[in-house]
Parts: structure tokens; C-alpha cells; sequence
């Protein structure tokens, strides 16, 4: 074990307070959905999440099925706790997640009780914990009662496995039942985890308003769009980003002229900012008092470090604001 943390590790983060609960989260989060499984460098993964420690961010997220292969980046995680981290647990928040395919057979998916219990003590062997601080319903499942799946939720923490209890891709009203649900059975839900970003705004659409009424949280996941809004595609595909991978999530056909057009665009107006179109685009998000922190992604230090300097321009101009949504326009 040679890591150790930098003593001034939490005097650049700026910490939310997570809806109306006591818990607290960076205002940037860390997600190992790529870069953490078996096909990526583990001694970038290493360097990674020691460097975003040092930088003040103490939340960590996963899921049962991140890597490639699924299972990958908990297992990795894990073994990155045990050797560098282990002094430092009261000091994380850990999350991980259960509701996509994760083994085969009626039992390794969706909603179900007996799923998301047994995901989740898969999901504490691979990572050598007792609990996480926060585990998920990763999807709502519409063939499951909705008490079914809170239940599991309010077992697992009754049980120890977990602190606290979070949905994600779950719908503004699918939101409000599973709300009232848990706030009946005295485990109430602590945060949201939708995609939203600059170019995907469903979360717009009613979402939003439901997390500030009911004052829970909320951590976008896909911020940047997969590496869309960065500099990476300014000026096409190269070889080594998500889209000129075959195990990535973002494909070379959503990269449209249109698309390019856009990202250009607003890339400019970055550059006004005095910020890289990253940084922008990470801060367009923060502005909304009912973001608690925003997932990123990372696949270098360099990366990791270019998108926490968002946090040094938050502000908007209100003309800044209407050309971004000029430029969205066309989305």
C-alpha cells in the first residue's frame, strides 16, 4: 500500500447537499461505467482514482454489468480499494447498481427481489465491502410491481447492505410512485441518476421538477454524451475514442454532420467562456440548483484534471445561455 491521499485533497471541491438528506456529494462524481474493466489498463484505472481522491472527489460510481466483460470494473475497483483506498472507506462513497442483463436465465435482470438482492451480494464480494453507500434500481421494470422492487431497495438497507437507496432511467411519474412507495415503507429515496447532458435534456421534461418538489437528489450520468461534448470529435473520429472502439456504447453513425455542426458551435462559445467545450459543458449542467454532482468518465489523468477545472467558472451570462440555446436548437 503506497498510496497516500493529498492532505489538502478537499479544499478545491465544492460538496451539495443531497436533496433534504444529510448526505453531502462532490459536485463532480466519478464513474466507472468505461475505462475500469478487464480490456482497459489497470494501472491507469490506478492512477485515476487516486488522482481524483487527491482532487477531492469521494464518490465513486458502478454497476454490476460495467467493464467489459460485466463485473470487470467492480472486480478491478476492489482490488484497488484493498490496496490503495482501505484507509480512506469512511472517506468514499461507493455506489453500484442492479437492473440490466447480468446472467443468464429468468433471475439476472430487471426488478425482480430476488435479483437485486443477489446482484448486490455479487456485487460486495467483487468489491470486498460490507455495504455500499448507495445502491440502485438501474431501470424501472414494467413487469414487476413497483412495491416488488422498493421493497428489495428498503430490505437491502434494512439489512446493512446498503445507506442509502437511489433509481435511475426511471420517468418522472414511474419516479413518483417509487417515491411515495418508499417513503411509506421508511427508506426514502436519496437520488436520481438520469442521462442528461447538452444534447439529451429528457430529464427536462418533468424529471427535474419531481426531484426539486420531493427535494432528492440528482447525479446525470452521460454528462459530455459519451465524448461528444469534448474535443475529441471536433474534428472527426479518432481512433482511440469511445466511437472507434467496438466495445463502445457511442457508435460512428451518431456522429452526424449536424452533430459536428453543433458541437462546433458550442465549442465557440467555450472559448469565450475561457473554457474547453468539456468544461462548458460540464458547468451547463451544474447551474441548476437541483443537480447535486455530475457523473464523469475518464479514461487518463489529463482528462480527469481538464474536466474538474469546470469548477472555476460555474457562472453563466445570460447571452452565453440564450446562444446555447440557439445552438440546441438543432439538436
Amino acid at each position: 500500500m503506497s498510496y497516500v491521499a493529498h492532505p489538502h485533497r478537499y479544499q478545491s471541491m465544492k460538496y451539495n447537499r443531497c436533496g433534504n438528506s444529510g448526505l453531502f456529494l462532490p459536485a463532480i462524481s466519478l464513474g466507472l461505467w468505461h475505462n475500469f474493466g478487464f480490456v482497459d489498463d489497470y494501472n491507469t484505472a490506478v492512477n485515476i482514482l487516486t488522482r481524483a481522491f487527491d482532487l477531492g472527489v469521494t464518490h465513486f460510481d458502478l454497476a454490476n454489468n460495467y467493464g467489459p466483460p460485466p463485473g470487470s470494473a467492480e472486480i478491478n475497483f476492489g482490488k484497488i480499494l484493498k490496496k490503495e483506498f482501505l484507509p480512506y472507506r469512511d472517506e468514499l462513497i461507493i455506489s453500484t447498481k442492479a437492473g440490466y442483463t447480468m446472467w443468464e436465465g429468468p433471475y439476472g435482470d430487471w426488478g425482480s427481489k430476488k435479483y437485486l438482492v443477489s446482484s448486490l451480494d455479487q456485487s460486495l464480494k467483487r468489491m470486498g465491502l460490507d455495504y455500499v453507500d448507495i445502491f440502485y434500481s438501474h431501470r424501472f421494470d414494467p413487469n414487476t410491481p413497483l412495491e416488488e422492487t422498493m421493497g428489495a431497495l428498503d430490505l437491502i438497507v434494512r439489512k446493512g447492505k446498503a445507506l442509502y437507496v437511489g433509481l435511475s432511467n426511471y420517468g418522472p411519474e414511474q419516479m413518483e410512485k417509487a417515491i411515495a412507495i418508499l417513503k411509506k415503507l421508511g427508506t426514502p429515496c436519496l437520488i436520481n441518476q438520469p442521462k442528461y447532458s447538452m444534447l439529451e435534456r429528457t430529464p427536462e421534461k418533468g424529471l427535474l421538477d419531481v426531484l426539486g418538489n420531493e427535494k432528492i437528489g440528482c447525479i446525470p450520468f452521460s454528462p459530455l454524451a459519451q465524448g461528444l461534448l469534448t474535443n475529441k470529435y471536433l474534428k472527426g473520429i479518432p481512433d482511440n475514442s469511445r466511437a472507434g472502439k467496438p466495445h463502445g456504447f457511442l457508435k460512428s453513425a451518431q456522429i452526424t454532420e449536424n452533430v459536428l455542426k453543433i458541437i462546433r458551435s458550442l465549442d465557440e462559445v467555450a472559448k469565450g467562456r475561457n473554457q474547453t467545450l468539456a468544461q462548458m459543458a460540464l458547468a451547463w449542467i451544474l447551474k441548476d440548483s437541483r443537480i447535486t454532482s455530475v457523473l464523469i468518465g475518464a479514461s487518463s489523468v489529463a482528462q480527469l484534471e481538464d474536466s474538474l477545472k469546470c469548477l472555476e467558472i460555474l457562472d453563466f451570462e445570460k447571452e452565453e445561455l440564450n446562444k446555447i440555446e440557439k445552438i440546441l436548437a438543432s439538436v
